[in-house]
């Protein structure tokens, strides 16, 4: 008993230990997912915990820990993603493995909120990597968090596919998308994040009007990112300064110069723009010498241009260069210095080749304005090439991708009566429809339970007919044969006994000797007696009953003839003597002249034959009804039932037997039907 209880409390002491030890790893492992989600930790010492709490979550297989570190992971990466200074130990390679990794975790414990996140850091992925995958993760995302009602992650994420879709041209397509994340952001409290991604929102949407040449509506966007910058908490400075370039670049292109040079030159205020902000300054700065030169002023050209060139080459920003080295081009050709203008058109052009497609297009635009003849030609050939292929593209990408629909909140208010009126006027239109329809059926079936009632009710009135018929039939045989006993015993009984009572009388006269006295009688009596053989031959034949059973058989003779008379068809009967009528149910005669009748019908109606041969045969005791024509045929397998058809094969079920329908075109049809006696 003490051993028992020993081993008993070793063995619970083992599982309280390892309860405890697993307690201890699971708090190991959130101790470190708590500090890798510290913001205010150094990012090395936030990723050394996450990638802590992965390898414990991994090594003891615990999915739910393993997947927040995953995605702890992940937040790390694109925090990171955003610094460009920092360069941590966690590539794209192992965020990829991560991530999917996470995604089957995820799936397999059914946890919504985990997809959405993983499906939005794939999203994020891609971005710059492949367009069709960001789509589609990012629009799967979009969809969970749509489903788990979080407005702001659901827009976090069509800010993303709006970015796509403008990046790819799909101007429209970002247009909706960017309201609805507006109306979306518009449902929550106004924190410092709601604002900020309302003003990107706003911003994208002035980005998207303006290349479309919709000024007004650009500027109006513009202004109001802005405006939303501005009440941002802390130093939002280079938010604003974007926002106001953004702006006068508007101002610019619907050459409104004078504003354009006011924003820009508002920008220039911050003196410490040069030094914390090389490369926007340089941006911002060739953006009003360009100004300056379409207003026709040209003081400070090109010094402006080049001092912008020198910046972006001091920070090694080829990209910039770019389209500075493009309004150089063109300043040159109007200076009508031709060596410049070239040597700044084929830099802007050999930069722009082969990443930067847009920037390329354009660059040849200018080689074709800056150089002569055949090679201005050549490079207005590859202008058009190039943006013909650009367009292809374009189209292509908008046909890609399914756009994104949705009804902003505003639109919906401002036009809520309207919608109202609609919603009523659908609602009232489906009550009618489906009213309508309903009368319809109610009508339809009640016409046809009229019709199936009246073809029942006819169905009973001739079966009841049928019946008479063969009740009658059956009167007259049993009249016919008492008369037939009446007049054999009449015969018997009467005529016979005289005759026999003669006969004795001529026997005893026979006494005569003379020859002709004797002769005489022996003729007389010999007569007589051929005369009774006569009489007892007619007797036994009329008491026998030679017409039992044709009763059926006359009435089947009755309705072929006269059906085929209407019909105007010529007929063969042919009968099996042996099949004995009266041992055959009523039942079975009557679904049998139905048959027959019905099938004489469809011949006159379809068949558009000459000939109809009916045959009755006995096999097996089993009746063998064959109903042969030789009109057109018709093909099995494709023809449907017809009423006709359905009523015969309802009444072969009910007596039990098989129908066979051999049928072929120009060929005739038979029709055998086996009824089991």
């Amino acid at each position: 008993m003490n051993l028992k209880i020993f081993v008993l409390a070793i063995f619970f002491s083992c599982v309280s230990f390892a309860q405890e030890d697993t307690k201890s790893i699971i708090d190991s492992i959130k101790f470190h997912l708590i500090n890798s989600n510290k913001n205010t930790l150094d990012i090395k010492l936030r990723l050394k915990n996450a990638k802590q709490a992965k390898k414990l979550s991994e090594q003891y297989d615990l999915d739910s820990l393993k997947l927040k570190s995953y995605l702890e992971l992940s937040k790390i990466y694109f925090d990171n993603k955003k610094n460009l200074k920092l360069n941590i130990d966690y590539n794209n390679a192992l965020l990829l493995k991560d991530n999917h990794k996470a995604l089957k975790i995820a799936i397999g414990i059914n946890d919504s909120l985990s997809l959405a996140d993983i499906n939005k850091n794939l999203g994020y992925y891609y971005y710059d990597i492949s367009i069709d995958s960001a789509y589609y993760y990012n629009n799967k995302a979009e969809k969970l968090y749509t489903n788990l009602k979080d407005n702001y992650a659901t827009a976090l994420v069509l800010l993303d596919i709006a970015l796509l879709q403008r990046n790819d041209k799909d101007y429209a397509g970002s247009e909706i998308t960017s309201i609805t994340g507006i109306s979306l952001l518009d449902q929550l409290d106004e924190s410092d994040e709601v604002v900020r991604y309302k003003s990107y929102f706003y911003n994208n949407l002035g980005i998207i009007f303006k290349e479309l040449s919709q000024f007004d509506e650009s500027i109006k966007y513009n202004l109001k990112a802005i405006q939303l910058k501005k009440q941002l908490k802390g130093n939002n400075d280079v938010l604003i300064d974007n926002q106001i370039n953004n702006l006068a670049n508007v101002y610019k292109s619907s050459k409104n110069y004078d504003l354009a040079i006011k924003y820009y030159n508002e920008i220039f205020e911050n003196k410490k723009l040069i030094a914390e902000r090389p490369g926007f300054y340089a941006v911002v700065l060739d953006n009003y010498a360009h100004t300056r030169f379409l207003s026709k002023n040209y003081e400070q050209l090109p010094g402006l241009f080049l001092k912008a060139l020198k910046i972006c080459d001091s920070i090694q920003d080829s990209y910039k260069t770019i389209v500075i080295n493009q309004h150089l081009a063109k300043y040159y050709k109007f200076k009508n210095q031709k060596d410049s203008a070239k040597y700044y058109a084929y830099r802007a052009k050999d930069i722009s080749y082969p990443n930067y497609t847009d920037d390329l297009l354009e660059s040849y635009s200018v080689l074709a304005e800056v150089e002569d003849d055949s090679i201005a030609v050549k490079y207005y050939n590859e202008y058009i090439k190039l943006n013909d292929s650009l367009i292809k593209k374009e189209r292509a990408t908008r046909n890609k991708f399914t756009r994104i629909q949705y009804e902003t909140d505003k639109i919906e208010k401002e036009n809520i009566k309207i919608s109202r009126e609609r919603m009523w006027l659908l609602i009232t239109s489906i009550v009618l429809i489906i009213s309508s329809f309903l009368i319809y059926i109610v009508i339809h079936q009640r016409n046809k339970n009229k019709e199936l009632k009246f073809i029942q009710k006819q169905q009973e009135a001739n079966e009841e007919i049928y019946n008479l018929m063969l009740n009658q039939n059956e009167s007259v045989e049993e009249a016919r044969t008492l008369e037939k006993k009446r007049i054999s015993q009449e015969l018997h009984d009467g005529v016979l006994g005289r005759l026999f009572g003669t006969r004795l009388s001529l026997d005893s006269l026979n006494m005569g000797t003379t020859v002709d006295a004797i002769n005489t009688r022996s003729q007389y009596i010999n007569e007589l007696k051929t005369i009774e053989q006569d009489i007892r031959k007619v007797s036994h034949d009329l008491n026998t009953d030679f017409v039992s059973g044709s009763g059926f058989v006359d009435i089947i003779n009755t309705l072929v003839e006269t059906q085929t008379g209407v019909y105007k068809l010529k007929y063969k009967i042919n009968h099996d003597g042996s099949i004995n009528w009266d041992e055959i149910p009523n039942k079975s005669k009557i679904h049998i002249y139905r048959i027959i009748q019905e099938t004489l019908h469809n011949i006159y109606k379809h068949a558009n034959a000459n000939t109809v041969k009916i045959s009755f045969k006995l096999k097996n005791n089993v009746i063998c009804l064959s109903i042969k024509d030789d009109g057109s045929g018709f093909d099995v397998n494709k023809t449907k039932s017809g009423i006709g058809l359905k009523n015969i094969n309802s009444r072969i079920k009910e007596i039990n037997a098989t129908l066979n329908i051999n049928s072929e075109k120009s060929n005739g049809t038979t029709i055998k039907i086996n009824i089991p006696i």
